[in-house]
């Protein structure tokens, strides 16, 4: 059965979206869109059905087999990416700072600190995996989109939906470079776009994401 150890937090007491995205993804195992339902459970035992993830009865996400639509944002060289992360604004407040993706407390974690590449419309940081999934890259894929959109900006918004594909598994020590870009927003909803590139340039993964602001 399907469980999310505790470790792969986003905000206190729930899954980083991203992360339970890609236990979604995992168990398709296909190119896939996933629609988070609540916040996802921690240290508990899930159910998969075949299409959702289940705590009792109550449905944590659901998934199925999709193509990710549109051009990736492109790659930026991992220079450009440290220099960029250098000005995360999540190291001046960070709302979930022991984010399992981009918290500044976890030493633990991936620590994918993303911001913005200057002269360009995207942002970017620097990823060197010690430990390589499925599951992790969906993560990695996550946070970047959040600040693309705005997230320092505009304040507290969760992930809705990622559709993502996973290409290739980077390799542990490898220099990764993720980037995103924001792709417009529809009333509370705010898409966006990251991709992963490998140290040679080559998209190992890619993704689209549906953030949802909170209700006046």
């Amino acid at each position: 059965m399907p469980r999310i150890d505790s470790r792969f937090n986003g905000p206190p007491g729930s899954a980083n979206g991203g992360y339970t995205c890609g236990v979604v993804a995992a168990l398709l195992g296909v190119p896939a869109e996933v629609t988070l339902r609540v916040p996802p459970p921690l240290d508990t035992e899930l159910r998969w059905d075949g299409e959702r993830l289940l705590d009792g009865d109550l449905v944590v996400a659901e998934g199925h087999a999709a193509e990710v639509e549109g051009e990736p944002p492109g790659p930026v060289s991992f220079a450009g990416a440290e220099e960029a992360s250098r000005h995360y604004p999540g190291f001046e407040a960070h709302a979930f700072p022991t984010c399992f993706v981009c918290g500044p407390d976890r030493e633990d974690g991936l620590r994918i600190f993303a911001a913005a590449v200057d002269g360009t419309g995207v942002v970017a940081a620097p990823w060197v995996p010690t430990e390589v999934s499925t599951e992790l890259v969906w993560a990695a894929l996550d946070c970047p989109g959040a600040i693309a959109v705005g997230w320092d900006a505009r304040g507290v918004f969760l992930l809705g939906r990622m559709a993502a594909d996973v290409r290739e598994l980077p390799r542990v020590g490898e220099r990764c470079v993720v980037v995103a870009r924001p792709d417009g927003e529809e009333g509370r909803k705010l898409f966006a776009a990251t991709a992963l590139y490998g140290e040679d340039g080559r998209l190992l993964g890619r993704a689209r994401q549906t953030w949802i602001l909170p209700r006046a």
